[in-house]
């Protein structure tokens, strides 16, 4: 992923440290204040490829805003905190943030905390990814299933030649084997 435009949330005394940091290194980057944030409006003002967090201590606010962030659009995100706690870690872990880093703001680690933090969100995008396909997978599976025994237990069919009737009628109406087998449920619950 190509760093064009970052957008960092400044919870902290040093407001403007992580943009100037960014600056220098030639990325582009903008800072706003945490107060009185609504997350969305500038996620689509701003279009950030990442988003940084910079607090001294994450709150249940801002642990929040981060897992709103994530609910709305696929974008890395990294918090940079003071707070070593490992209650705090653990939530912090759990609001999806691609990169926690505690007491690292130094000016040579920043290019290397973001790319790891885009490295492992798109690593964990594939992964979600490929999961809700598998998800979706097997639930086709369980309809086809549901489907082929309505089929063996109306027409005395065995499990092959349901679901061949199935594929059959899938081709015939030109839509998915899964499709067909939505239908034939949704016949047989709409006749019970």
């Amino acid at each position: 992923m190509n760093i064009m435009n970052i957008l960092i949330i400044e919870q902290t005394k040093n407001n403007k440290e992580l943009e100037n940091i960014l600056l220098k290194q030639g990325i582009s980057a903008i800072t706003v204040d945490f107060g009185g944030l609504n997350i969305s409006q500038i996620v689509s003002t701003y279009n950030p490829s990442v988003i940084l967090f910079n607090t001294n201590e994450p709150n249940e606010r801002l642990l929040q805003i981060i897992l709103d962030v994530n609910n709305a659009c696929a974008i890395p995100i990294v918090l940079f905190s003071d707070d070593v706690d490992t209650k705090v870690i653990d939530k912090v872990i759990k609001s999806g943030v691609s990169g926690y880093v505690v007491n690292g703001r130094e000016s040579k680690r920043i290019k290397s905390i973001i790319d790891i933090a885009i490295a492992r969100f798109s690593e964990q995008k594939l992964l979600k990814d490929e999961l809700e396909k598998t998800k979706s997978k097997l639930e086709e599976r369980k309809l086809m299933d549901r489907a082929k025994g309505i089929l063996m237990k109306t027409r005395g069919l065995s499990e092959d030649e349901s679901y061949h009737t199935l594929r059959k009628l899938a081709m015939n109406r030109n839509i998915a084997i899964s499709e067909m087998a939505k239908n034939v449920i949704s016949m047989v619950e709409l006749l019970e």
